[in-house]
C-alpha cells in the first residue's frame, strides 16, 4: 500500500563503493530469503548510515543483496545533491536515474537563542519580512537543506528571499557558535542536531519544519505558524538510468516491503529520521514537483540564474 507523504528528495551518485556483501552474514536473516540480483550503495559519505540500516532491514525483511560488481546498484541519495546539481546545472535525478521509492528524512528546527527577543515564530517572521538584510541567519552551507527552508520560510511569509542575510557552515556546532555569539539572529538545522541544546535550555525553538508537531517536543509547525512549508531533508532509493522494467518492478517492491517492516522504522527511530514512505509512479510525481521546487527556491536565494538571464 503507497502511503502519500509531503517532503523533499535529491542526487548524488557518486562514491558507490560501499555494497551490501557487508551484510552477509547478519544473523537476522529469515530462512528460505529471497536472492535479489541487487547492491546498496550511498551517493555520497553523508547517505552512508541510512544506506547501511537499509541494507540490514533489508536482510532482516528476507532480502538477500548481491555484493558483487555483476549486480545492480540502488543508490541512496537525496535533497542536497538535487540541489547541487541545480546549482551546478547539471543533469537532474529524472535524466540520469531510475527513481524507485523515498525513504525518510530528517526534520529541520529553527532555533533562536535562549534570550531572544523573539517570543514566537510569528515575531520572527514579521521582522524577516520587513528587514530581512537585519535578520541574519545561519545554519548548514549555502544551497543545502538549512538554507533552502529559510528560502521556503521566506517565499511562505512573502520576503524578498535575495536580501535574507544567511552565513552557512560546515557544521551545526559553527551554526551555534554564531547564534550564541550574537552573529545570528535564527538558525535552522537538523532537530536531531539541535536537541541536545533544546534540552539543555541553550536555544529556543521557534517551529519545526514538519507538517505535524514533534512527538514530545511541545514546538509548532510552520504550517501552524502561517507558513504553507512541509519540509525535511530527505533520502530515497533510485536505479541506475534505463533500469529494465522488471528489475525496477522488483526494486520497487522490495523497497515497499523494507519500508513498512519493524527493522527499518527501529532504524529510523535510532537514526533520528521519518519513515516517509512513498514508490513507483507515485514517487516518480513527487519528485518532479519537488525538483521545481528546489529549482524555484534557489531562484528566489539567487544562486541560479532565473529564466532569460545567463
Amino acid at each position: 500500500m503507497r502511503r502519500r507523504q509531503f517532503f523533499a528528495l535529491g542526487l548524488g551518485m557518486a562514491g558507490l563503493g560501499m555494497a551490501a556483501a557487508a551484510c552477509g552474514a547478519d544473523k537476522g536473516t529469515t530462512a528460505g530469503a529471497v536472492r535479489l540480483p541487487f547492491a546498496i550503495a550511498p551517493g555520497a559519505e553523508r547517505w552512508a548510515g541510512v544506506t547501511r540500516a537499509l541494507t540490514r532491514a533489508a536482510w532482516q525483511s528476507g532480502f538477500m543483496l548481491a555484493g558483487h560488481r555483476q549486480a545492480t546498484t540502488i543508490t541512496v541519495t537525496g535533497l542536497p545533491a538535487l540541489a547541487a546539481a541545480e546549482i551546478d546545472a547539471g543533469p537532474r535525478l529524472l535524466e540520469t536515474a531510475t527513481p524507485l521509492a523515498r525513504l525518510a528524512g530528517e526534520i529541520e528546527v529553527v532555533v533562536v537563542p535562549a534570550a531572544s527577543p523573539f517570543r514566537d515564530f510569528e515575531d520572527f517572521g514579521a521582522q524577516l519580512l520587513a528587514r530581512p538584510e537585519e535578520t541574519p541567519l545561519a545554519g548548514g552551507p549555502q544551497g543545502e537543506p538549512d538554507h533552502l527552508l529559510f528560502g521556503l520560510v521566506a517565499r511562505g511569509l512573502g520576503a524578498d528571499a535575495r536580501r535574507i542575510a544567511y552565513t552557512g557552515h560546515p557544521t551545526t556546532a559553527e551554526a551555534a557558535d554564531a547564534l550564541r555569539g550574537g552573529r545570528a539572529v535564527a538558525a535552522a538545522g537538523p532537530l536531531r542536531a539541535w536537541r541536545a541544546d533544546l534540552r539543555k535550555g541553550r536555544v529556543r525553538a521557534l517551529a519545526v519544519s514538519s507538517a505535524r508537531r514533534v512527538d514530545g517536543l511541545d514546538v509548532p509547525s510552520l504550517l501552524e505558524s502561517g507558513v504553507r512549508i512541509d519540509f525535511a531533508d530527505w533520502c530515497a532509493a533510485v536505479g541506475p538510468q534505463d533500469m529494465a522494467e522488471d528489475l525496477r518492478a522488483t526494486a520497487v517492491e522490495m523497497c515497499e516491503r523494507v519500508a513498512g517492516s519493524a527493522p527499518w522504522h527501529k532504524a529510523c527511530r535510532a537514526g533520528g529520521w521519518q519513515p516517509i514512505p512513498l514508490s513507483g509512479g507515485d514517487f516518480e510525481q513527487w519528485l518532479a514537483s519537488e525538483t521545481a521546487r528546489t529549482r524555484a527556491v534557489l531562484r528566489d536565494l539567487g544562486l541560479v540564474d532565473t529564466p532569460g538571464t545567463t
